[in-house]
This record gives C-alpha cells, structure tokens and sequence, in this order.
C-alpha cells in the first residue's frame, strides 16, 4: 500500500492506480456455489456478498477473521447557525461513549464479534462554516485524509466506515448537492431530528454552501469547502481499502456521502463498497438510487442479511445500551455502562486515536 498522500494533488494521482476486481477469485466463487447441494440462488443476498468478498479480497474462499468497524469524529463550523438539535459538544460526549462501551455501535460490534476503532479528529477545533468559506484548507483537508488512509491497517479481511459529528448531514448534503445537482430539499433531512423552522434552517444552509462553492468542480476540492474532517478521513479509508484490497461496508448518510467523492472522480472507484442500509435521510435514499450509480441494485442494503439475528442483536444493544435527557434537547448527559464489549481487541473500545 502506497504511503497516505501529502497533499491533494496525490490524492488525485493515485486515482489512476486503483487496482480492478480480482477475476479469478470471483469466478471461482460462483462455481463454487453451483456445485453446493441447494438450489441456485436459495441463500440470496449472502451468495452476493460471497462473491463480493472473493472479488475484492482476490482470494477464494473469502474470509471474514478480522473484520474492523472505524467511527471518526469531527466537528462542523456550520453548526453555529442551529442545523442540528444538538450543540457540537455532543459530538466529543458520544466519543466518551464510544470508548466506554456504551454506544449502540459498540453492542453491534460485540454481537458479530468484530474490532472496533474510535477516530477524534481535532474535535476541539471545528471546521469553517461552509455557508461563509471553505471548511478546511487544502493542507488539513489532506492530513485527514491520510488519517483515514493510515487507520486500514494490514490484516483486516473487512471494514466498516461510520462517523459522529453534529451537523454532518449538513455537510453531506451540501456536498452531495454540489457533486450531483438537485435541491437542498431533496438532499436535506432531519439530521438528528430538526423539524419546521429548524429544518428551514438547515436547507437554507446547504442550498447557500452549495452555492458558494459548486464552481470548483474538482471532487476533492469540494469536500475541502463543504465537507469535513471525519469525511475527510473516511474519503482516506475508503481509498486505502481499495488499495489494499479491503472490502468497504459504509454506514449511513454522511459515510456514503463522503464516499461520493470518489465515485465522482471515478465512476467505478466504489466497486469495493456495498452499502449497509437505506437510512431516513432522504439523500441517503438519492444517493443509493441506481440511476446515480453509486451503489448498484445488487449492492444496497446488504446489511438486509442480518435480519435472522436482528431480535438477538437487539437484546445485545439494549442490555449495553443506556441514555438519559435531561432538560431537554440542547441539555443531555450520558449514563455509560462500562464492559468489555469487544473480545477479540478490548483496546478498541476503551481508547480513541486522535487526530
């Protein structure tokens, strides 16, 4: 794997050396499943996700051993104007959460026993607001993303991409606006759940980003003005798993969002990725949508699989998962519960790398 990039410029070079899928291995994958005593197609989706394991980590068979999720957290300048229902300190308290164990992600992550890592990317310093200017300059927005680049480690057989950061999906949908077209209304939802005035609010705010800076054209130079730095660093992890032949699972919105950014330099740049799910966000949706082509028919929603063990993994998380508000929205505390959730790497929830 190539050393993470110094600066944009070779980001943008390496996008020439992105390695194609490994032929051999999927076909082998396939006739492997023709010879197996059911009828074609019986197991569904994990055949495809069979065959795309084998493709991407060009091996068969495939093998899931050590599978990573990476969360990285950032903070956004354009939170200031009241997009999100939480103020950016939220951001840093669910970090906390992250590395004590209490976190939703944490329970998923213990319950299909894979590593999880936690990424503060200079939380105390947040991004520019993106309505008034750029949201990074070009030599952070480059240190981000060799972060992401340097967080796929050798060894891993998956990872998932996640993040925390209030007002991110602001972020991403001004992105994705500047990247793909449309309105702020079709790329802008709840978020952490604003609505009315609020959501007015944040529409406003992605539509006049989007507006500021959409001439820049270049893919990386719009997530430099309208993204961040934990996506940023996921455009990083992204890049270097396909580098390195890591299969990519991207959660959410603001994940596949940043992910985008590739897509739009290279159109094929994403076919070691599948996404997990379908969120409520109504961008999340166009996104995905197969007439873009970011994620195709067969790719979406993969995380579907799981569904047998959904009312299991839902014991998991409640029995590990505790909040409490307390006056409010703007005003909650977080009642962790501290326990070894990660067996195979308890490092990973008991200490967050930083930026």
């Amino acid at each position: 794997m190539p050393e993470p990039a110094a600066d944009l410029d070779e980001i943008r070079a390496l996008m020439a050396h992105l390695p194609g899928p490994d032929l051999e291995a999927g076909t082998a994958a396939a006739v492997r499943e023709r010879q197996l005593t059911k009828p074609a197609g019986a197991l569904g989706r994990l055949e495809e996700l069979s065959h795309w394991l084998a493709t991407w980590q060009g091996r068969h068979p495939p093998r899931v051993d050590h599978p990573r999720t990476s969360v990285f957290a950032g903070n956004h300048g354009v939170a200031a104007r009241g997009v999100s229902a939480y103020p950016a300190a939220v951001t840093a308290q669910m970090v906390q959460n992250f590395v004590a164990g209490g976190a939703a992600v944490n329970q998923l992550c213990r319950a299909v026993d894979a590593d999880l890592r936690v990424y503060e990317l200079n939380l105390d310093e947040p991004t520019a607001d993106i309505v008034d200017g750029p949201a990074m300059s070009e030599a952070d927005c480059a240190k981000a993303i060799a972060y992401g680049m340097m967080a796929v480690e050798p060894g891993l057989d998956v990872i998932a991409l996640g993040e925390m950061g209030i007002a991110n999906t602001t972020s991403a949908a001004a992105l994705c606006l500047a990247l793909f077209g449309g309105t702020a209304e079709e790329w802008t939802g709840p978020g952490t759940g604003v609505a009315g005035a609020a959501l007015d609010t944040k529409r406003a705010a992605v539509a006049a980003a989007a507006e500021r800076h959409r001439a820049a054209g270049d893919p990386f130079e719009l997530l430099r003005r309208l993204g961040g730095y934990e996506l940023a660093a996921i455009v990083g992890a992204t890049l270097a798993a396909r580098m390195g032949r890591v299969p990519v699972v991207l959660d959410g919105f603001t994940s596949t969002a940043a992910a985008a950014v590739l897509f739009a330099a290279d159109p094929h740049a994403l076919d070691h990725c599948v996404v997990a799910h379908v969120s409520a966000e109504p961008g999340h949706r166009r996104l995905i949508d197969p007439r873009l082509g970011i994620a195709r028919k067969d790719r979406q929603r993969q995380g579907e699989f799981l569904r047998y063990r959904l009312p299991d993994i839902d014991r998991i998380a409640i029995e590990g998962l505790e909040r409490r508000f307390v006056g409010g929205q703007r005003n909650f505390r977080l009642l962790f519960r501290s326990r070894a959730v990660n067996q195979r790497e308890a490092v990973g929830n008991r200490s967050a790398n930083r930026f």
